[in-house]
């Protein structure tokens, strides 16, 4: 049960910031466009990718057992400059998100453009296969309930920002809203890292 829960919150508050990908979807959803094709997209490829990284791990583990060290201490580094930007956000504030206003897209024209957001983003292999394949190491034989733990996250947030997005719109135009979510990410981000180096 705590592979599950570690894995949820860990897909959750990985993939909670608004980057690209996710911009896209929010505009989908505001303009209840495509949407439920769009974010079961979104979901699938991160399913695809965080189980690759969990259970490439094992098999990294067993064939150079020195790369794992290596993927744990870049996980640390890359989990305390992560939480260091987002604190930084949200000390500065000025953020606010607006979706923007687009004539209407073609099914296959959505999905293009989502699955390249998706798939062409480099911050999305550093978060499923590398990051999340690194913590679910800590989890042993339970890595696969870490891995469905993190997918759960991932698609519950696709689907909430997806069929969420008109009642989010509002919230997110404030930029108080903004500091909480930076700031909550921070927190996240550095005792994820705290956790990674405690094990190491």
């Amino acid at each position: 049960m705590h592979a599950l829960v570690t894995g949820f919150i860990t897909g959750l508050s990985l993939i909670v910031a608004i980057g690209s990908q996710n911009a896209f979807v929010l505009r989908q959803g505001l303009r209840r466009a495509h949407v439920l094709p769009i974010v079961v997209v979104c979901a699938l490829s991160d399913a695809i990718l965080i189980c690759v990284g969990v259970f490439a791990s094992a098999w990294i583990t067993t064939a150079m057992p020195l790369a794992l060290p290596v993927m744990k201490w870049g996980g640390v580094v890359f989990l305390a400059v992560y939480g260091g930007l987002a604190l930084r956000s949200a000390w500065r504030g000025g953020q606010h998100l607006t979706p923007a206003d687009s004539t209407s897209q073609s099914l296959l024209a959505a999905l293009t453009t989502c699955l390249m957001l998706t798939w062409l983003n480099p911050h999305v292999y550093l978060d499923t296969v590398v990051l999340l394949g690194a913590i679910s190491t800590d989890f042993g034989a339970s890595s696969g309930l870490f891995a469905l733990g993190a997918v759960g996250g991932s698609t519950a947030f696709f689907f909430s920002l997806g069929f969420g997005a008109r009642l989010l719109a509002p919230l997110f135009a404030k930029e108080v809203s903004w500091r909480i979510l930076d700031a909550a990410i921070c927190l996240i981000m550095w005792s994820i890292a705290m956790k990674l180096i405690v094990s190491a």
